[in-house]
């Protein structure tokens, strides 16, 4: 399938990430939100974005308006992913949620549209049963900052189809990334490992064993991470992470137990960059 029109439904961090790859990979872009300030927040993050590859010579003037016009804005559903041949959903993590939304999609969608959720960790067939042909359900795993973040997780259900795993690879690879095939399981590989090491983070600076500073910096110049758990942890969101690690919690058992001062963190509403203040202030 010749995928021309990909539909990016929630305008979020993540949304409006996989909206600018999309553009600028020359797929027609339709970003839903159903709030217009959302939206309006989306295309200055995007612009900025844009204008800052341009200035570092990693984007010609033709690629910097082109990957703007290649994107415009719905806050209707309907409108975004009735003539869409990929359908990308990047809405909280809730699998209520995202049931619910692709049971909407799929009474609008055409026949041939594919389904991906972006989610990190929730369970893909959980989602298929609001689809009328779960075959055409997968999960597409993206990283922030999307348009840095070379990795795509493609995360096979046991009914998605060879042809919705070959042209979820196609538009991947378009979009300029690597990717790699995971069988469906709670947390994936990514989320799955990263969920250990920040939760082992939490309780070493819990216990006092060394500063998150300290912290930090072992684990970038002694194991070669880019960043560090905590530096990570601010970056991705607390209560992303905290959620993530209660649903592995339930499903792998005691091994994820979030740590007390993550859970504390939280309800301090010290949710990382993104509110001005995590584990570092902002």
């Amino acid at each position: 399938m010749d995928v021309k029109t990909i539909a990016v439904i929630g305008a979020g961090t993540m949304g409006r990430g996989i909206a600018q790859v999309s553009a600028m990979a020359g797929f027609r872009t339709r970003l839903y939100d159903v709030s217009d300030e959302a939206l309006r927040r989306a295309l200055a993050d995007i612009e900025k974005n844009l204008e800052k590859g341009r200035q570092l010579g990693k984007l010609t003037e033709d690629q910097w308006r082109s990957g703007r016009g290649m994107i415009d804005t719905r806050t209707h559903l309907r409108e975004a992913v009735s003539s869409a041949d990929f359908i990308i959903e990047a809405v909280p993590e809730d699998a209520g949620l995202k049931a619910e939304l692709f049971e909407q999609c799929n009474a609008w969608a055409p026949a041939h549209a594919i389904f991906a959720s972006n989610t990190s960790s929730l369970p893909i067939s959980e989602m298929a049963v609001a689809l009328k042909d779960p075959s055409r359900l997968i999960g597409m795993h993206f990283f922030n900052p999307v348009h840095i973040m070379k990795l795509v997780e493609i995360v096979l259900t046991s009914s998605t189809s060879p042809a919705a795993c070959a042209v979820t690879e196609g538009v991947a690879h378009k979009m300029g990334k690597e990717t790699v095939q995971v069988r469906e399981s709670p947390g994936f590989v990514t989320s799955r490992l990263n969920a250990l090491i920040g939760n082992e983070a939490f309780w070493m600076l819990h216990d006092g064993v060394a500063s998150a500073r300290d912290i930090d910096k072992a684990v970038k110049l002694g194991l070669n991470h880019p960043m560090g758990p905590f530096e990570l942890v601010d970056l991705v969101g607390l209560d992303v992470r905290l959620s993530i690690l209660r649903f592995l919690h339930e499903r792998l058992g005691e091994k994820y137990r979030p740590c007390p001062l993550l859970e504390q963190y939280v309800r301090e509403g010290r949710l990382g960059r993104k509110v001005g203040r995590g584990v570092y202030g902002y």
